[in-house]
């Protein structure tokens, strides 16, 4: 059962794929598009996480921010991100600790599910139903 619509977001800090720390309070103040994928490279994440990249301009005019979370560790996301020319940050979280806060643990790997995160840390949007080739778009229109 994924987090509700107008619930606190979970807190959490971890690192990204460069090994920065990163922190969901980094982002106060700005709308966070947070989204759970199963794996680096493989073909609907690579689809959803096209789908991010070729619409990031438009994120940033809007002061969105978009963060990719899986299960993979550092060099994973390095290596995925490179090849695909990914603009965002993707986020950590091989213990899991993060999908399990977020309640998209799928037994070892995290769901496909994106929320919505205000600039308060409250969710104002969950989806869960997610076509992988036009999420960024459909996100875009339904925040618009």
């Amino acid at each position: 059962m994924v987090l509700e619509v107008g619930s606190i977001a979970p807190s959490f800090s971890t690192i990204d794929d460069e090994g920065n720390q990163v922190s969901l309070s980094d982002f106060k103040g700005k709308l966070v598009v947070l989204y759970f994928y199963p794996k680096d490279d493989t073909p609907g994440c690579t689809k959803q996480a096209q789908s991010f990249r070729d619409s990031y301009e438009e994120y940033q005019g809007k002061e969105m921010v978009v963060l990719g979370v899986s299960m993979d560790d550092q060099a994973s996301h390095q290596k995925f991100k490179e090849k695909y020319g990914l603009p965002f940050q993707l986020l950590v979280d091989s213990d899991g600790t993060i999908t399990k806060a977020y309640d998209v643990d799928g037994g070892g790997y995290a769901k496909r599910v994106t929320y919505i995160i205000d600039g308060e840390g409250k969710i104002v949007r969950v989806d869960d139903k997610v076509n992988t080739a036009s999420h960024a778009k459909d996100i875009l229109s339904q925040m618009s």
